[in-house]
């Protein structure tokens, strides 16, 4: 067997993406445009693995944030999570059985409140958090049970088939499975500004102190020299600093950032020594900080695109 030969039969043992490249490699293929990427986020965790779109993620994500903000626990983030899979499938949806609106599925005739209110995520998910804290032992009763307890459905054991799922992204959004969570997407066709993801940060998280929130937006950076008409005036890019007052709340804030990545515009995150990168969708090691941000403690350092 030649080494050529040797080599090709090594990569295709390999898997599906040693073939893809070798089969590029010998067709002339290029490879995939970042159209054909499959957008998808996984959690990853001693429940088990779990997947959900970009925008399911982004949902599950501002129902994590708000369940903190309230300081209550990963389990009460779970019963919510699980809750909206199977009401909604953390869609927001604008219609439903009967007059039922929302994640929840909540019905503005059984006094959740107007159709306008349920529509916005923030307060549907305020509202479950409210009817949730009134059920005696919520916290120790079997998930489905405390889910129906607020839902009054009419398949109280649908909620079941949704507890792994709920409790994988439930421990990676409250920072209990760091770099449990990551993103596969395609690069980012806008962003927003730095001040507008403070502004959602705030709007999901609650009231942050003033301290622990900093940024900076996109500004020209020092040009090189320039090759012909065309060179671009380098761009610094805008950038995010969370401060946060644990370890734990520090990788919630991270895996947030990942979660609401498709819908922010978001580029890297760094915490911990470790920074998730949209070019790849994955936690990979990052070094250490330098200038402003050297010695931050729990900080979190999201670049925007």
């Amino acid at each position: 067997m030649t080494i050529a030969l040797a080599t090709l039969v090594g990569l295709l043992i390999v898997g599906g993406g040693a073939f893809a490249a070798v089969n590029r490699w010998l067709t002339g293929s290029p490879a995939p445009s970042p159209a054909a990427i499959t957008q998808r986020c996984t959690a990853t965790t001693d429940a088990g693995v779990a997947r959900l779109s970009p925008e399911q993620t982004a949902n599950a994500a501002l129902i994590a944030a708000v369940g903190q903000a309230r300081g209550l626990s990963a389990r009460a983030v779970t019963i919510a999570l699980a809750t909206a899979m199977q009401e909604s499938k953390l869609r927001n949806l604008d219609y439903g059985d009967r007059d039922s609106l929302g994640l929840f599925q909540q019905r503005p005739s059984q006094d959740w409140g107007t159709p306008e209110q349920i529509m916005d995520p923030l307060y549907s998910a305020g509202e479950f958090y409210n009817e949730l804290v009134k059920v005696p032992d919520f916290e120790t009763m079997p998930i489905t049970e405390a889910a129906q307890a607020v839902q009054r459905s009419a398949y109280p054991e649908a909620y079941a088939k949704h507890e792994d799922a709920a409790r994988s992204f439930a421990s990676t959004l409250t920072g209990h499975s760091p770099a449990g969570l990551v993103c596969r997407l395609r690069p980012a066709a806008e962003s927003l500004s730095a001040g507008g993801f403070v502004s959602v940060f705030r709007a999901e998280w609650g009231d942050i102190p003033a301290d622990r929130v900093t940024f900076s937006e996109a500004s020209p950076g020092v040009a090189e020299p320039s090759v012909g008409d065309d060179a671009a005036t380098p761009v610094t890019p805008a950038t995010v600093t969370l401060r946060a007052e644990t370890p734990t709340q520090a990788w919630a804030y991270a895996q947030w950032s990942v979660a609401k990545a498709d819908q922010l515009g978001v580029e890297s995150v760094t915490v911990a020594g470790q920074r998730w990168q949209r070019s790849t969708g994955a936690w990979e090691s990052a070094p250490s900080p330098t200038g402003a941000d050297a010695g931050t403690r729990d900080g979190v350092i999201v670049r925007l695109a």
